[in-house]
């Protein structure tokens, strides 16, 4: 949920990956200073700058909620996390795309907000170790992949993180969603990167359970409840037979309603697929601007 005129330009991507000799790891063989293997969650990141600003579309009991679910996402880790991968729905690229920089910019991609909201900081490093990491599972996979060393944090990543994580003290990485919106080859793209979870880091998905601009307000409540209970009922399942609904969405009740276009629902594809063999859980269940929202998180 957004405006989508950004304040900062985006740098082109390009560029292929060289398949690297297969590595391999389990509970039993954890890189030092790892102790277990690291969750995954998708959790829905609101509307523009809305935890820092009073913008008169979600109400104060909405509000709190979903900073008091987002605030407890720092403490689902067994451990402090090495590093944060973030795939984010404001990010789409004709390959799967990584962040480089060192010390990303924050991407102030909302428009019409208080003067104060484009003066946010959240310093967060970067970590250019995690992008090639990322990349290199991801061509094992058969991914052709790119990086971008220009681009910082969009508010899909900065604005739930800000809440989470406000020292900013973990490095973090954002992947772009890939064109086409495939939610088969989301689904693939978490199964490629699956075994970060057992090097330390934390795989977020920033979307929304429910996104279509016409409902929020109260109008699209009772589709939200329709969709919202099919999301449910689905994370839930079995990992087969969830990856099999998953990857079949638009065929949900009210699912074209709830999203027109997908790309806030396909950071779930790619938590679902590291996943694995993980079974999920609703981990908050709100109402965000009148309509019905979810969390879910796996491991």
């Amino acid at each position: 949920m957004n405006g989508a005129t950004p304040r900062t330009a985006e740098a082109s991507n390009g560029g292929t990956l060289d398949a690297e000799p297969e590595r391999t790891m389990n509970d039993q063989d954890l890189p030092r200073g790892v102790a277990h293997r690291m969750p995954v969650v998708y959790v829905p990141h609101g509307g523009g700058p809305w935890p820092f600003a009073e913008l008169g579309f979600s109400n104060r009991g909405e509000t709190d909620a979903l900073s008091a679910y987002l605030r407890s996402v720092a403490t689902l880790t067994p451990s402090a996390p090495h590093a944060i991968l973030v795939v984010s729905a404001h990010w789409e690229a004709k390959v799967p795309t990584v962040m480089t920089s060192e010390r990303p910019p924050l991407y102030f991609d909302y428009y019409g907000f208080p003067p104060e909201t484009y003066r946010l900081t959240w310093p967060a490093p970067g970590d250019p170790r995690l992008a090639a990491r990322t990349r290199e599972l991801l061509g094992k996979a058969g991914f052709t992949s790119a990086e971008d060393g220009a681009r910082g944090f969009d508010h899909g990543t900065f604005v739930p993180l800000k809440v989470a994580f406000p020292a900013a003290d973990v490095p973090t990485v954002q992947l772009s969603l890939k064109a086409g919106l495939d939610p088969a080859e989301h689904l693939a793209m978490g199964r490629a990167l699956a075994p970060l979870r057992d090097e330390g880091i934390l795989i977020v998905g920033s979307g929304m359970s429910y996104h279509n601009m016409r409902g929020f307000g109260g109008a699209g409540l009772a589709v939200s409840q329709v969709f919202d209970a099919w999301l449910r009922e689905t994370t839930v399942l079995e990992p087969e037979a969830r990856d099999r609904r998953l990857a079949a969405w638009s065929e949900a009740p009210s699912a074209r309603q709830a999203h027109p276009r997908e790309e806030h629902l396909l950071p779930l594809m790619v938590v679902a697929g590291a996943a694995g063999t993980d079974r999920g859980v609703v981990a908050f269940e709100g109402a965000f601007g009148g309509v019905k929202i979810s969390g879910h998180h796996f491991g």
